[in-house]
């Protein structure tokens, strides 16, 4: 070892390496260490020093060290029982990493001995042999950046649109983002990435996730890579393969950039599980800084973990250090990064008391009154895969959801099932049977078709099997209910008919979602008709199967302008954008009903036409003048009437107009049986019957008096 450093006693807040200007204040969370060890690294990772922290603050080990500076590394030793039949995995021999480091250098190489057992695959004898050349090292950083006027774009969440893209997927095949900054976090701010979204017309981008992740040995021993993120072993440090300058300041950029042009940035968030894996998993930071502490133990044999996320770990949200772990990551990230919200992804893990699920729980309690974190923009993942893990319409105010409702039944009623058009309704106005209570609005339901996790929209369309061969898993992987529908040809073919179909379902789906009540989520690429060829698990596909594909088709071109037209139509019209559920009656003032549901012959529905297993069309007469008071000044904001068609039979359903419509006619706008989803020229009168064609929908807006 070289130098030896002076050390201060410190203080256990805050916890992580904070540089003062002067030196490093070093503080870690373990409750049942003996000793902790903290060790320094100089540029090429070869160890300086090492000293030991003597202070401890109930179960913070922490101290000073008035040498330090930014740019050091640094990773700890922890000296404790390695018992695992009693919950416990200490292991000096292993370097760990910092859970509160904020910058990191290096990753995890798997020729290094991480796992805290013996080579025989032995879990209760501990493993000797140092992993620290092997192993990713904190740094220190400096967190100073000049902002200047930058603001948080606050959004309404009415008038929110949602992109969720890859930082990497997105522009790395774009040819007009400079060649060296493709795939990085300075190629999503580039001009070319910026003036993309914004002619599209979204209002935030939900990023997959971007803080520090592994890569699994699995993954690498098979040549592939793992793509998506979802294996966090860093909740502070922003992940570096995204970077092209090696600086946390790039990422602060990319959300300067964004802003500037009014757009949020909304972060993907994995606090459910760690990349530790299960009780054969690697030591690679909690584990070895207190195993007991950090993770859910299975109560009667701590040996093993409570497994509700898949993965083999669940971080245990109920220990209030874990928790602070969480909430102080979430601030930070608002904080010192100014992103504008968080989707929890299997969130009701994070809501699982020793019970199970509790929407009163400490982490949505934590979160809901925390002064900062209640501002922004919250979506829960409702869902995990243990007991009772669905919890769609469960979390309470201010979470918004991923209504996986929404997504099923879209899919199934265009698919053709019939019996759906009561579960349709729902789904389009908001779903008030689910977010109503607790006074929650239609903003509770982000609604989506795809997502990253499944088919794209084209392969929707295109498959009714995933074909997942190539991640290496003899196509077990993925979900098999899928609710898609090949129109007649699994995968790629040159009959026009079939392929004019797929584009037409493709219009269907993204209209019926880009209209809805409540908040729509696309799935980027898919107004470009990006395709995965049928895997619907593609997270470990780092490669072309999930890039974005910048030469676009004339096809591309026509679905892409779709997408916008579609948009700038709910941007333009508060009717598709409430604040509130529809109250389905006559209004004071107004003397209309705020909607009406209308059957084929242009008569409102009655309860039996509601419950016929045939049905598979539909009408929503959406009233302008009952108009509800979403301006900013809280005044109402009278609307054009709209008609929305919606037929998924396989034939062609006449459809009557509403014949109460006085001297007004009915002007078509979108009509996706239609090229392009083109609207047709002229006027209907009221009382005339619409010819809406076998599986379209029309929109039709009121014109005149």
């Amino acid at each position: 070892m070289a130098d030896r450093f002076e050390v201060w006693p410190g203080e256990p807040h805050p916890l992580g390496a904070t540089w003062d200007g002067e030196g490093v204040n070093f503080a870690l969370f373990s409750e049942n260490a003996e000793g902790v060890e903290l060790c320094l690294f100089d540029a090429s990772g070869t160890e300086k020093s090492r000293v030991a922290l003597r202070e401890r603050s109930g179960g913070i080990w922490h101290g000073y060290l008035p040498h330090a500076r930014p740019g050091d590394l640094y990773g700890y030793r922890v000296h404790g029982p390695y018992d695992p039949a009693r919950g416990h995995r200490f292991n000096p021999d292993k370097l760990l990493l910092d859970p509160y480091a904020k910058d990191t250098a290096g990753s995890v190489e798997w020729s290094y001995p991480h796992f805290g057992y013996g080579p025989e695959g032995d879990d209760l004898t501990p493993d000797t042999r140092d992993n620290a050349a092997g192993m990713p090292k904190g740094r220190i950083v400096d967190t100073a950046f000049t902002w200047g006027d930058d603001r948080h774009p606050r959004t309404p969440w009415n008038e929110t649109v949602i992109y969720e893209a890859h930082v990497k997927g997105f522009t790395q095949q774009n040819p007009d983002v400079p060649e060296e900054l493709r795939g990085t976090y300075a190629g999503f701010a580039s001009d070319a990435a910026l003036e993309y979204l914004k002619d599209l017309g979204v209002t935030a981008v939900e990023l997959l996730p971007v803080h520090g992740f592994v890569q699994d040995r699995h993954l690498v021993e098979s040549g592939l890579r793992n793509y998506w993120g979802y294996n966090t072993l860093s909740y502070f440090a922003p992940e570096m393969r995204y970077s092209a300058t090696g600086e946390i300041s790039e990422f602060k950029t990319l959300v300067k950039r964004l802003h500037s042009v009014g757009l949020e940035v909304i972060l993907d968030v994995v606090y459910n599980h760690t990349a530790e894996g299960n009780h054969l998993g690697p030591t690679l930071s909690f584990k070895g800084i207190d195993n007991a502490a950090y993770y859910r133990l299975v109560p009667d044999d701590p040996r093993f973990y409570m497994d509700y996320t898949g993965t083999g770990n669940t971080l245990d949200t109920t220990h209030p250090r874990v928790l602070q772990l969480v909430t102080d990551s979430l601030r930070y990230w608002v904080e010192e990064m100014h992103v504008d919200g968080f989707r929890f992804d299997l969130a009701t893990t994070l809501a699982r008391e020793h019970d199970g699920f509790d929407p009163r729980g400490g982490f949505l309690d934590a979160v809901r009154q925390d002064p900062v974190l209640s501002r922004v923009k919250l979506i829960a993942e409702p869902w995990d895969v243990g007991d009772g893990g669905y919890r769609v319409g469960e979390f309470p105010y201010p979470f918004s959801e991923w209504n996986g409702k929404y997504r099923d039944e879209v899919r199934a009623y265009w698919q053709g099932e019939g019996g759906l058009v009561g579960e349709l309704a729902y789904r389009i106005t908001g779903s008030s049977d689910l977010y109503e209570s607790g006074s929650r609005g239609p903003r509770a339901s982000v609604n989506f078709v795809t997502a990253h996790d499944g088919f794209t929209l084209r392969d929707l369309v295109s498959y009714n099997e995933k074909h997942n061969g190539e991640n290496d898993e003899e196509n077990e992987d993925g979900d098999d209910h899928n609710l898609s529908w090949n129109c007649g040809v699994e995968g790629p073919t040159g009959d026009a008919a079939v392929l004019a179909l797929r584009a037409r379902q493709q219009r269907n789906l993204l209209a019926t979602l880009l209209l809805s009540q409540g908040v729509p989520m696309i799935l980027s690429g898919d107004e470009v008709n990006r395709t995965q060829n049928g895997n619907n698990n593609a997270y470990c596909q780092d490669n072309e199967l999930n890039w974005l594909l910048w030469d676009l088709t004339e096809e591309d071109r026509e679905l892409h302008a779709f997408v916008k037209r579609l948009i700038h139509l709910r941007k333009e019209h508060p009717v598709f954008r409430r604040r509130r559920f529809f109250a389905g009656r006559r209004l004071r003032g107004a003397g209309v009903k705020d909607v009406v549901w209308l059957d084929p012959g242009g008569e409102e529905m009655s309860d039996e036409e509601w419950d016929t297993s045939f049905a598979r069309s539909l009408g929503l007469k959406i009233s302008g003048a009952a108009g509800e008071d979403s301006s900013p000044r809280g005044l109402p904001e009278p609307d054009d009437d709209f008609l929305l068609l919606f037929n998924a039979h396989h034939e062609e359903v006449p459809f009557t107009l509403p014949a109460d419509a006085g001297e007004a006619r009915w002007e078509p706008l979108v009509d996706t049986s239609r090229q392009g989803g083109a609207n047709p020229e002229g006027f209907y009168k009221p009382g005339s019957e619409y010819p809406l064609q076998a599986r379209s929908l029309a929109v039709l807006r009121r014109s005149g008096p």
